[in-house]
This record gives C-alpha cells, structure tokens and sequence, in this order.
C-alpha cells in the first residue's frame, strides 16, 4: 500500500510530476493496490478540486474543495464516528483542511461532520481522510487502511 500525506497539495503535485511519480501511483492505484491520502494527499487522490492549481490524480470520485475551513489559525479537533471503527470516536485534527463537496457512485462516506460534509471516504482500496489522524496515539484508521492491502498469497512449501 501506498500513503500519500498531508503537506501542501501544490507542493506535491509539482513534485509528483518533476520526479515521474504520477504515473507509477495512478498505476499502483489501477492494479487493486491500497491508496490513503491524508489531508493534501486527500486532495491529490481527488478527481477534481475547486481550484486549477494543483492537478489531482483522479483516483478517487470525489470533488474536494481546498482549505475549506480557513488558515492555519482555523485549525482544529473534533471527536468523529467512523464507520468501521469501534467506539469510542475518533478523534481527528484538522490543519487547513480539506472538505469533500462531492461524493460520486461507489464512493462511501466512513465519517462526517455534524453538518454532514464528508471528511473520511473509501471507494474499494482507495481511502481518504481530510485530518491527519497520524497525529493523533490512535492507531485505528492505520489499522483499518492496513486491512485494505491485498494479503499476498504464501509461497508453496514443498
């Protein structure tokens, strides 16, 4: 499996582009392999966001608005029930974060906000959160994305 993190989504995707890696994930992602972006890699796995600037991935069906919260000083936590996760909730640290504004066929809603705005999505192997839930000891949605990997079947003993 591959993650894509949380950073700047501009940064990442002229850097995905200058060092070839474009290619090399959309075919990753095309073969079954499990995907997770977080945050700018939320946005990088979108198939279309708000602005022009940066060119997503187009992995995932969604549409993904930018810094749908504000600047930095906007930040903030908020505890979320995550489908698939046990209790207690999950609490999530949002930082300049991302909003999915539209959810296409096959796409499903894992967590959203109280005013229904979806911030955690799946669609088969493919997995997006708009917080950044490796700042948090809560190792959860690791291990829920860690179950989307393909196991590999064993090599024959003889």
């Amino acid at each position: 499996g591959l993650i894509i993190p949380g950073g700047e989504s501009t940064t990442l995707s002229r850097l995905m582009s200058i060092y070839q890696l474009r290619e090399p994930i959309e075919h990753l992602a095309r073969q079954g392999k499990a995907v997770w972006g977080t945050c700018a890699g939320m946005i990088m796995m979108a198939h279309e966001i708000t602005e022009e600037d940066p060119i997503p991935l187009q992995l995932l069906d969604i549409g993904v608005q930018r810094n749908a919260f504000g600047r930095q000083i906007d930040s903030f936590e908020q505890d979320l029930e995550v489908h698939g996760l046990e209790p207690p909730p999950f609490h999530a640290v949002f930082i300049r974060a991302p909003v999915i504004i539209r959810v296409g066929q096959g796409v499903k809603v894992l967590a959203a906000l109280s005013d229904g705005r979806p911030v955690a999505v799946q669609q088969g192997h493919l997995l997006a959160t708009a917080f950044h839930p490796e700042l948090t000891d809560d190792t959860r949605l690791h291990r829920y994305f860690l179950n989307l990997i393909p196991r590999e079947s064993p090599a024959p003993t003889e």
